[in-house]
Formats: structure tokens, sequence, C-alpha cells
């Protein structure tokens, strides 16, 4: 059978963070792409194309409208909630949606015959590293409700292939970051709890400095060290890996960041570089969970599918989220913000 060169998508979460830059590569490649997004995170106006339906990742009747109208080839999965602190005071509700409601998606793929599926995955799943850089085979052992909820869908996913022949590929990503350089669509949480767009509210007048969690860490400035990734190009290993297995490929785990830490302290003096703002920092205590340094082996994935980051200056990465910040302040407008 020839291969097309086109496919069909139905992108859960499209209209989140991430899931928003993958629907946009997508449109742009002339795929086909449909949306699914309830907006409880997620913004409208950050869906660039395609058709979008507004509904719940577990409403198995809608799904089934879904794939029985339209011929779907592959699904990608953004729509789990991402906040590790809030995890671990709401568990049951992280359960719930990161869990079992893709467990219902997954029933209502099998019976529909859809059999790719992408998962947006996290560095989470690997909780206190062993060593650096993380490679794929180290240990899972996530050390809150966030990462075990992501964990269980991976091993269910594991399990689906073995008994329904689905294929899939998990991106258990590292630190997203940045924005697509049109500075139409970009990052938008409420509330925030990422570090460049933190630092990037003081020169905003949103806030008047910027905490810097522990400074006694065993690093070489003694501030966190983290791996960050464009989100563009997480959007394209998203594509590659679906071309993967729409190629007959076997399914696959990948981890995806750059390979370089950059310590907190370096990020701030970047931004403040970008912005030309003085970004005022003041100490405050480390937080429970964190770690001094998470760094990622991507090896496997740029030798797999010839994935190689177009964005591996911190630097770059800020001034695209700086674009995105300066014209859109408080986010997307309307129901955005």
């Amino acid at each position: 059978m020839a291969k097309r060169s086109h496919h069909s998508y139905l992108i859960v979460g499209g209209a989140g963070y991430i899931g928003s830059h993958v629907v946009k590569a997508l449109v742009e490649r002339g795929d086909q792409v449909v949306t699914l997004d309830d907006l409880s995170k997620g913004h409208r106006a950050a869906v660039s194309g395609g058709q979008f339906i507004t509904g719940d990742l577990g409403d198995r009747q809608l799904l089934g409208e879904i794939f029985t109208t339209t011929p779907i080839d592959c699904v990608m999965h953004f729509g789990a909630y991402i906040e590790v602190g809030e995890s671990v005071h709401k568990p049951l509700e992280y359960y719930r949606n990161n869990t079992a409601k893709t467990t219902d998606l997954l029933l209502a793929m099998k019976e529909h015959g859809v059999d790719r599926f992408i998962l947006s995955s996290t560095a989470a799943v690997y909780g206190e590293p062993q060593r650096m850089p993380i490679e794929e085979t180290d240990p899972t052992a996530p050390t809150n409700p966030y990462g075990h909820s992501k964990a269980f869908i991976e091993q269910i996913l594991h399990d689906a292939e073995a008994a329904h022949d689905l294929r899939y590929v998990a991106l258990r990503y590292f630190n997203a970051a940045g924005a697509d350089p049109s500075g139409t669509i970009g990052e938008a949480h409420h509330p925030e709890s990422h570090l460049i767009p933190l630092v990037l509210q003081v020169p905003l007048g949103q806030r008047d400095h910027i905490a810097i969690f522990g400074t006694d860490w065993p690093t070489p400035d003694g501030t966190c060290v983290r791996d960050y990734i464009h989100v563009n190009d997480l959007a394209e290993a998203h594509i590659l890996a679906a071309q993967r297995l729409l190629d007959g490929g076997d399914s696959a785990t990948y981890n995806l960041g750059c390979e370089t830490g950059y310590s907190v302290k370096t990020i701030i003096d970047l931004a403040r570089e970008v912005t030309g703002h003085a970004i005022p920092a003041q100490e405050a205590p480390r937080r429970p969970g964190d770690s001094a340094t998470l760094v990622a082996s991507s090896a496997r994935i740029k030798a797999e599918l010839g994935w190689t980051p177009q964005y591996d200056d911190p630097k770059a990465i800020i001034e695209t989220a700086w674009r995105w910040h300066q014209g859109h302040p408080r986010g997307y407008e309307g129901g955005g913000d």
C-alpha cells in the first residue's frame, strides 16, 4: 500500500500549551486535525486551524461519534493535569483525569479500530534520578501522584499493545519552554508555575521579584539545574513519533530534552539580557520534592527518529517566550484569561 503524504489526527488537549503548537505544526503540513478539549485548562484562541470540538476526553459517546465520522490515523494526547504540587493535594482528581479518562480514550480507540497513540508523558516518571543524564532504561519510581498517573498510563499502553495490537510512543518531556516564533501562540497557565514565564512576569510588571527556591543545592552556583526544550522542538518530536507508527514502526519510549542543564540563576541572567530589565531576585527556602539536577539523554530519539532540536540555546528560547508575553501579557483574550 502506498504511503499517504497527509494523515488525520485527533489531538486531545490541543487547546493547551504544547498541544496548540502541535496543532499549528500539523495544520501547516496539510494534515487533517480534529482538536478535542474541554477548555478547563486550554484556550480556544490557541487552536490555529482544523476542526475544534469542545468535550471531555473521557466521554465515550462523543469519542465514538468522532471516530465514526472521521477516519483518524493517530491520536495524540495532551489532556492531562500537570501540576505536581496540586497533584499531592488533589490525587483523586489527577488519577481520574490522567489515568481513568485516558483509559476511556483508549477503550474508545479499541472499539473503533484506531491503533496508533502518542502519549505526552513526563520526566516525573523517574522520580529521584540515580544518574545524569537520565536515560529511558533508568528505573521509574515517581514521587508524586502526577508522576504516578503518567507511569500508570505507560504501563496500560504496554499491556494494551500486547493484548490489542495498539502501537504507541510515550514521550517523556523535561522542561517545555518558549513560544512559536510568530508570537501568535504561547504559554498561558493560570496560575503559572513554570520558571521562564514567572521570570518574565517581573519585566511585565505583574510581580516585583522572582523567588529562587534554594541557593545551597549541590550545583555549580547553588541553584537547581534543569533541561529546557523549546515547545516547537517538542511538536516536531511528536510528528516524527507519529510518522514512525504510521510507517509501521514498533512502539517506543523517548526522552525529550536538550541534554544540557541550566541553573535558575543562569535563566534569570539570560532573561535580564533579553528584556533589559533588572529582574530582582530573592532567595527562598527549598521546596519539598525538588531535585538538584534534572537533565535528559535524548540520544535514543536522535538516533532512531533523526530528531534534532532547533533551539539548543536557552537565550533563544527565552526570546520567543518574551515576544509572546509582550504581545499577550494576560494570555489569551476572552475565556483564556
